[in-house]
C-alpha cells in the first residue's frame, strides 16, 4: 500500500489558515482547537505542528518575515536617505496586508474581539517600533537629543502606518497607498532638519503704491545678485 504524499508546504499552510479562520468565524477563537483546524484542513495533527506551533501562529504567520524584510531595507539606508528608507520599510507591512485582502480584514475583526490576540498584536507593533528606533538611533548618533528624537520618529512612523492600515481594514478608504504616502509625509515633516548652516528666512514688509508686477520686476535683480554672491 502506497502512502499519500503530504501537500506542498505552502499549500498546507494556506489550507490550515483558511480552515482556521473559517472555524474561528463559526465557533469563535476559544471554541476552536488545533485538532479542529487540522481536521477541517484535511491534514494530520503532526502536520499542523510542523507548520505552526500554536493556533495563535495561524493568525500571525508572517510577522518574523516582515521584520526581516524591514530590517534589510533599513540596513542599506543612510541618514541622508532616511525618509525614503522609512517610508519604503513601513510600506512593506502595508502592502503585505493589502495583498492579503479579506484575510487581513478577517484577522482584524478577530483580533479586535479577543484580548489575548490583541495583546500579541500590540507586542508585534512594539517590535516594529523598536526596529525602526534602532536604525534611527544609529543614524542620529552624535546629534542633539538623537536618541530621544529617534524614538519619536519611530513612534510617528508606526502611528502613521497603523492609521492608514486600520482605515483600510474598516473599509473607510479605497486609496490606502496614496493615504499612506500623505500620512508618512505628515509624520516625517516635523522631524526634518533645519536648512543647512542654520539659514533663516527674513520677512520684509514694503509699503508702496506700485503694482505687484512692478515690485517683482524691481526686486528680481537684487535677488539674482544675492544668489550669485551665495554661490561664490
Amino acid at each position: 500500500m502506497h502512502s499519500v504524499p503530504e501537500p506542498a508546504a505552502e499549500t498546507t499552510k494556506s489550507r490550515l489558515v483558511s480552515a482556521a479562520f473559517a472555524l474561528f468565524a463559526e465557533r469563535g477563537f476559544d471554541g476552536t482547537t488545533t485538532d479542529d483546524i487540522a481536521q477541517r484542513a484535511g491534514v494530520g495533527r503532526t502536520t499542523f505542528f510542523r507548520t505552526f506551533r500554536t493556533k495563535e501562529d495561524v493568525i500571525f504567520p508572517a510577522h518574523e518575515d516582515l521584520l526581516e524584510r524591514i530590517g534589510a531595507r533599513l540596513a542599506v539606508a543612510t541618514p541622508r536617505t532616511r525618509d525614503v528608507a522609512l517610508t519604503e520599510a513601513a510600506g512593506i507591512v502595508l502592502r503585505h496586508y493589502l495583498a492579503e485582502g479579506e484575510l487581513a480584514r478577517a484577522r482584524y475583526r478577530l483580533v479586535s474581539s479577543v484580548p489575548v490576540l490583541r495583546a500579541r498584536e500590540v507586542a508585534g507593533i512594539q517590535q516594529y517600533q523598536r526596529l525602526f528606533a534602532a536604525s534611527l538611533t544609529d543614524w542620529m548618533a552624535g546629534e542633539p537629543d538623537g536618541e530621544l528624537r529617534a524614538g519619536l520618529v519611530a513612534a510617528a512612523v508606526v502611528t502613521a502606518h497603523n492609521y492608514v492600515l486600520r482605515r483600510w481594514l474598516r473599509g473607510e478608504t479605497d486609496t490606502p497607498e496614496a493615504d499612506f504616502e500623505r500620512s508618512m509625509e505628515v509624520a516625517l515633516r516635523q522631524f526634518r532638519e533645519s536648512p543647512v548652516g542654520g539659514e533663516e528666512t527674513a520677512v520684509v514688509v514694503l509699503r508702496t503704491t506700485a503694482g505687484l508686477e512692478d515690485v517683482v520686476t524691481r526686486l528680481r535683480p537684487l535677488l539674482e545678485h544675492r544668489d550669485e554672491a551665495t554661490e561664490r
